[in-house]
């Protein structure tokens, strides 16, 4: 199943991150799982960007599905430069997405995924509504 990166989305974050030896598989290339975490990676500093550090006793995101569409092979050495979308705001929950391409050549997007994150209140292990300083960064 191939999930479609929306047309109406706003760019929130940006970052470069290196390409290591050990992400590669036997095959060569970028392992699948690698791409996730870059698109980990680029989610967690945009948090941490916004002031959205881990807060375990309290109130946080939650990733509750994600997805990563491949279309062309990364490849050590190099850079990603990772982009990354908000879009869709509802009472508890909001879309990211992410672009990967590789620094040298930013226009070629050699894979895209995303996330829905439901926000959370941890020690009640329920979904709370978005806060408003948090929404106010999602909304459109």
């Amino acid at each position: 199943m191939r999930i479609e990166i929306p047309e109406r989305k706003r760019l929130v974050h940006e970052m470069r991150i290196p390409i290591r030896w050990g992400d590669m598989d036997a095959m060569g290339h970028v392992n699948n799982t690698s791409y996730f975490r870059y698109l980990e990676t680029l989610r967690i500093d945009w948090m941490q960007a916004i002031g959205c550090p881990p807060a375990p006793q309290g109130e946080g995101p939650v990733i509750v599905n994600a997805f990563c569409n491949f279309y062309r092979q990364l490849e050590y050495p190099g850079e990603v430069l990772a982009r990354m979308y908000v879009s869709d705001p509802a009472r508890t929950t909001f879309e990211t997405w992410a672009t990967l391409a590789r620094v040298d050549q930013p226009d070629v997007v050699c894979a895209a995924g995303g996330a829905t994150t439901i926000w959370v209140d941890f020690p009640k292990q329920k979904a709370v509504p978005l806060p408003d300083w948090m929404r106010a960064h999602v909304a459109d």
